[in-house]
């Protein structure tokens, strides 16, 4: 069902040079596989088993000057987690090469992500749902899936171990660095976001396609058919992607609890700083304001420059440098629903901290549960 009311609203496929700019009325897709779920309180049983799996390597890492030359994947390194619009479009078509459409708005900015693909991508992408390859026990916002779940749905999308991946948005850097991690999460390393996403691909004269092929579309209802398939206990295959779980990168509600006593990490939020002060509301409806105690402010944006694309390593160190932040210790990033905490991570990744844990459920969670909320600068 999910497939053929995604194909009705499609005519053929085409190339359009990047100098077009079609602007998009948002709409609202009736499909099953954008279907919205409401919120409430309700335990994630996934959340235990975390602690129980075993705990991924972590790697040192540096940042790579002056490889944006060289083309090739060997002498790409999962040191520097993005790539150039150069980069990809020289690589675009080669075997094993897959390009992922991870783009995500918040409800208040009226974007479509989907018509969005629809109407502008670059050639030969898959669309990743952010909102439906996630955990379907919980209604926290996109939760991360089960590794069942994950394997189901990206095998789904046709994504194998051996592939390299490539995440882009449609706003520079933003919900791609979400994706990113969560196939870090399920032990896949060999993922990149594109600097500047879309924007900076288009402002660099790369075409794009219009009108997402059947084949896409198919594979993106698939995978979220695919999903459910897992969480009502049914058969799914086949699984080309084998899932490893790094426990490492994320953290749950108790591991943040007993962080504030412990103080073990150092708390990074990336929420805007209002919002973080308890003077600005959250987006969401019902969700307290403030802060986790003990949690210190680097809003997002820092990590970014004019053009949304990420900052290179010198400036990224000073940002957390004035908010006190050493990189010699442990850290753990939260924001709102867990998206924007891995534009953070990925800001640290470029400075060799690849061991940066994620608070999966972030404020949502936080603000929900009978914690302690802090209010002070």
């Amino acid at each position: 069902m999910a497939a053929s009311l995604f194909t009705r609203t499609l005519s053929g496929g085409c190339l359009i040079h990047a100098s077009y700019c079609l602007t998009l009325k948002p709409r609202i897709f009736t499909s099953l596989l954008f279907q919205k779920r409401p919120y409430r309180v309700q335990a994630n049983p996934a959340y235990t088993a975390y602690k129980a799996l075993r705990r991924g390597p972590s790697i040192m890492a540096s940042s790579l000057v002056g490889i944006s030359a060289d083309y090739s994947t060997q002498a790409l390194s999962t040191n520097e987690p993005v790539v150039s619009v150069d980069w990809l479009h020289a690589k675009l078509r080669e075997p094993g090469m897959k390009v992922l459409d991870a783009s995500w708005y918040m409800p208040d900015e009226q974007r479509n992500p989907i018509q969005e693909y629809q109407v502008a991508h670059i050639p030969g992408t898959l669309f990743f749902y952010v909102d439906g390859i996630v955990d379907r026990k919980t209604n926290l916002p996109h939760m991360l899936p089960s590794e069942d779940a994950f394997a189901a749905a990206v095998s789904a999308l046709g994504i194998e171990n051996k592939d390299e991946l490539v995440v882009y948005d449609g706003k520079g850097i933003f919900s791609a660095a979400r994706v990113w991690w969560m196939f870090r999460v399920f032990g896949h390393d060999r993922v990149w976001v594109l600097d500047g996403g879309l924007p900076r691909w288009r402002a660099s004269g790369f075409d794009v396609e219009s009108s997402a092929s059947g084949d896409a579309i198919l594979k993106a209802s698939a995978a979220s058919e695919a999903i459910e398939k897992v969480y009502q206990g049914q058969t799914v295959g086949p699984i080309t992607f084998q899932t490893n779980f790094q426990s490492h990168l994320v953290w749950t509600l108790e591991q943040v609890r007993k962080n504030v006593m412990g103080q073990t990490h150092q708390h990074i939020d990336a929420r805007s700083k209002a919002r973080f002060d308890g003077t600005a509301p959250e987006p969401r409806k019902g969700i307290r304001s403030g802060h986790v105690p003990g949690s210190k402010c680097i809003p997002f944006g820092q990590m970014l420059d004019g053009s949304q694309a990420l900052l290179p390593a010198d400036e990224l160190k000073k940002r957390f440098e004035e908010a006190g932040i050493s990189l010699e210790r442990p850290i753990v990033t939260s924001c709102g629903t867990g998206v924007t905490a891995c534009i953070l991570t990925l800001g640290l990744h470029r400075l060799g901290k690849t061991d940066a844990v994620v608070y999966d459920g972030s404020w949502t969670e936080w603000a929900q549960s009978e914690t302690a909320v802090d209010t002070s600068s």
